[in-house]
């Protein structure tokens, strides 16, 4: 198994400013294809940590990607420190300097002479041009060992990565059996129900196949890890059939991108109608490309007269019941699809806290309907945690709900 570490550069990332999605990112484009990260390390914009990080990856790893500190400010130095291990010196690359003038062109912002600089180069290294960012990805060798030295914007990361660096590092080490993965999503059972549900299962893996748990609020992501053939399908295949109702994917897919597909699948159409979500149930599914095909609109209805007067919510029913109660979502879900002509409507209204709570009705307390051609269907969920977390949990929670409904 070829072995990856990933160094992440940059004091914004230490201080908290700035969540570092790089190293994720790495690893799922490498790991399919038998190039494992196995660890990741933060440092920060100084030389003498930089240096340590990769001489102690160096050691371990046949392949080192940085990510951060080539930008051509003064605290972005991870060129002199790639120059301290592995020496030369600046260059300027004509090639490079061509390529940071039509990325700045691109833009439509002046070129000034911090940006020029960008061009320079060690001579230690082979320059891989970065189409997306004026900062060159850099690569070094050293006793059979690859470093990649790629800049710390994500896009720019992602988009080259999958562009240019993933597939040289396939090419130079990949060989013979390549160990791959295989993903089952789960819900409704937590987590240490499933390894008992799965303990007699895991135990006859053959050699060289593991299981890993990986949950998360409302669901648990099952991966199988081994070399890649008809043995690891034959499992992912056994595992599946094995969790029955309990399966929600069989893919590595978000709750999101799982509803749209089913919904494309079937030609259906969906509108939202949200309360205490405010709209984040169409952000979600919005920020997912090709959404358009299937997500007609939404309302966001967090006053009675919104519901009211958009989604012909009855004066009767919120008297009677409230705002957060399974009827009004149930009108609410009915009268999103009527107001947008979608073929299903999701519906949520609750009390995200901190405050709001009423007796019965505690904070964290969302009630949501899902209307289809056949009729409306309600539930409520009780979520802990502030604001912010009964937000995401409920948005999830309906979208699953979303997704069983399609699905019957």
């Amino acid at each position: 198994m070829i072995n990856g570490e990933v160094i992440v550069i940059g004091d914004e990332l230490l201080l908290g400013q700035v969540t570092d999605t790089n190293s994720g990112e790495i690893a799922r484009r490498l790991g399919p294809s038998g190039l494992t990260v196995s660890r990741v390390t933060v440092v920060g914009d100084n030389g003498a940590d930089i240096r340590c990080a990769i001489e102690s990856a160096l050691a371990s790893a046949d392949i080192v990607i940085t990510t951060g500190g080539l930008g051509p400010t003064k605290d972005d130095i991870t060129k002199s420190v790639m120059m301290d291990i592995f020496g030369g010196e600046l260059r300027l690359d004509e090639a490079t300097l061509e390529n940071v003038r039509d990325v700045v062109a691109r833009r439509s912002i002046t070129l000034n002479a911090l940006t020029e600089s960008q061009a320079m180069v060690p001579t230690s290294c082979e320059v891989i041009q970065n189409r997306v960012g004026t900062a060159p990805i850099m690569w070094f060798e050293r006793d059979g060992k690859v470093l990649v030295a790629m800049p710390g914007v994500p896009f720019e990361t992602r988009e080259m990565l999958v562009r240019e660096v993933a597939p040289r590092l396939v090419r130079r080490f990949v060989g013979g059996e390549v160990a791959a993965h295989k993903t089952v999503i789960t819900h409704g059972i937590i987590e240490s129900a499933l390894a008992e549900l799965l303990e007699p299962w895991e135990e006859s893996l053959p050699d060289g196949y593991h299981l890993a748990y990986l949950p998360r609020p409302g669901l648990v992501r099952l991966r199988i890890d081994g070399p890649a053939g008809e043995t690891l399908d034959a499992l992912h295949r056994d595992l599946t059939e094995r969790l029955g109702a309990y399966v929600l994917a069989d893919d590595d897919l978000t709750p999101p991108e799982i509803l749209l597909n089913e919904l494309r699948d079937r030609s259906l159409t969906l509108a939202t109608a949200e309360s205490c979500t405010g709209g984040n149930i169409a952000h979600e599914l919005t920020l997912i490309a090709g959404s358009s095909d299937v997500f007609a609109g939404g309302v966001v209805s967090y006053s009675n007269d919104v519901k009211m007067k958009l989604l012909s919510v009855s004066a009767d029913t919120l008297a009677a019941h409230g705002a957060v109660s399974e009827e009004v979502v149930a009108e609410m879900a009915r009268g999103a699809r009527e107001a947008t002509g979608a073929d299903v409507a999701v519906a949520t209204s609750g009390i995200a806290g901190p405050s709001g709570a009423v007796p019965g009705k505690p904070v964290g307390t969302v009630c949501m309907g899902v209307a289809t051609p056949r009729g409306v269907v309600t539930a409520t969920g009780h979520f802990p945690g502030n604001r912010a977390r009964v937000i995401d949990r409920a948005t999830m929670e309906a979208i699953i709900m979303a997704i069983k409904e399609v699905r019957r």
